[in-house]
C-alpha cells in the first residue's frame, strides 16, 4: 500500500545525490520530509548518508503514519521526528537544510511551504508525477497550475520537467530564494528535480534562462505543435562537479542501474542545450530511408567541432551544440548508398 519496489532506483540516486551535496562536517543539518508514507526515503537518507542530525517526517493519513512511526522506532537511529498532520499547516521558517516534496501527482499546492521552509544554501527536492498535465495533454491546467504553455509530441517529458523547473524558480524569487538547478531528470512516470538556494544573489538573472524554445530558432531540434511554449527553464539541467562527485553507495539496491544512469547524466552534462535529436525523427523529417546510426552520428558532429552527448530522456535521444542544419547535413551525410 505503501512502499513503491519501483522508486528504489530513484532512492539510489537521492542517497548519492545527499551524500554529494552534504558531505560530512561537524554541522547540525536538519532534513524535512513533507509528504513521507512510510518514511522509506528519509529513512533511507538517515542511515546510508551522514548528512543530518535531525530528520523531520510529516504525513496526514493515520494508517500510513502508524507505519511511519513503527519504522522509524524500528530503524534505530537518533534525531528522527513525526509529525501527523498536514505539512502545509504547521512550517517552521526557514528551519531546513534539506526539504523533500514527493506528492503522488502536482507539487503546487506545498511550494509555498516548502519553500518558506527551506534555509539560505538550502536544497529542495520535489517529484511531480501529473505528467499528462506538464507533458501536454491537459494545456490549459498545465497554464493554471504551473503558468506555463506545455508541448505536446515526443518532447512533452523534457518541456514538462522544463516547465516545473521555470515555476520552481519563479516561486522561489517570489519569496526573495534564489534557486538554482543542480540535477533534473525524468523517468518513466515522474520528474523530479533539485535546487539549491543560494545564500547571496548572483550576477546573472534567472529570467535570462527563461523563455520559449520554439523561438530559438536553428540553434536546436524543431518543436512540434503551434507555439507559443512556456516559459520553461532553457538553463542547464545539472550541475557537473557535483555530477562528477556522485558514486553509486554500497548500500544502493539497483547498483547496475544507478552506475548506468549516473555515467549517462554526467556525459549528457556536458552539452547544455534544451531538447534533443533522435535518428528515428531525423529519418522522417529530411525523408530518409532508415534512421541514421547514432554514433557515427555523434561522432561526426565532434569531428566538425561541436559537443555531442546521449541524453537520459530516451535511449537513442541526443544533445549537441550543432545548429540543427549541421544535425541535418550530417544525418544526411550517413545515408545508406544504394
Amino acid at each position: 500500500m505503501f512502499y513503491n519496489a519501483a522508486m528504489e532506483l530513484d532512492r539510489d540516486l537521492n542517497v548519492a545525490l545527499v551524500r554529494g551535496l552534504f558531505p560530512p562536517a561537524p554541522v547540525a543539518r536538519r532534513g524535512w520530509e513533507m509528504l513521507a508514507a512510510t518514511g522509506v526515503r528519509g529513512l533511507r537518507l538517515v542511515g546510508e548518508t551522514d548528512a543530518f542530525e535531525r530528520y523531520d517526517f510529516h504525513e496526514r493519513s493515520p494508517a500510513a503514519f502508524a507505519v511511519l512511526e513503527r519504522n522509524v522506532h524500528e530503524s534505530g537511529h537518533a534525531g528522527l521526528v513525526t509529525h501527523l498532520g498536514d505539512s502545509r499547516q504547521s512550517v517552521e521558517e526557514r528551519a531546513f537544510d534539506y526539504v523533500d516534496l514527493d506528492p503522488f501527482g502536482t507539487p503546487e499546492p506545498f511550494v509555498n511551504s516548502a519553500l518558506r521552509a527551506l534555509r539560505p544554501g538550502g536544497v529542495l527536492a520535489v517529484t511531480a508525477t501529473d505528467m499528462p498535465v506538464l507533458a501536454g495533454v491537459a494545456r490549459g491546467v498545465c497554464e493554471r497550475r504551473y503558468g506555463g504553455r506545455p508541448i505536446r509530441g515526443s518532447q512533452g517529458p523534457e518541456g514538462g520537467l522544463r516547465i516545473l523547473l521555470a515555476y520552481l524558480i519563479r516561486e522561489g524569487a517570489r519569496r526573495s530564494v534564489e534557486l538554482e538547478p543542480v540535477l533534473s531528470y525524468l523517468h518513466d512516470h515522474y520528474v523530479r528535480v533539485f535546487l539549491k538556494s543560494r545564500t547571496a544573489p548572483s550576477e546573472n538573472a534567472a529570467d535570462a534562462l527563461m523563455g520559449d524554445p520554439s523561438e530559438s530558432g536553428d540553434a536546436g531540434p524543431e518543436i512540434s505543435g503551434s507555439g507559443p511554449f512556456g516559459p520553461m527553464w532553457l538553463g542547464p539541467l545539472f550541475e557537473g562537479r557535483l555530477l562528477a562527485r556522485l558514486e553509486v553507495p554500497a548500500t544502493a539496491q539497483r547498483p547496475a542501474e544507478l552506475r548506468k544512469l549516473l555515467d549517462r547524466l554526467r556525459e549528457e552534462s556536458t552539452v547544455e542545450r534544451p531538447f534533443y535529436y533522435e535518428p528515428n525523427t531525423l529519418a522522417s523529417e529530411l525523408h530518409l530511408s532508415e534512421p541514421p546510426p547514432l554514433a557515427p552520428l555523434l561522432a561526426g558532429l565532434r569531428a566538425r567541432g561541436f559537443a555531442a552527448a546521449r541524453s537520459h530522456v530516451r535511449p537513442s535521444a541526443f544533445r549537441t551544440s550543432a545548429p540543427r542544419s549541421v544535425v541535418q547535413d550530417a544525418a544526411q551525410g550517413l545515408r545508406p548508398r544504394s
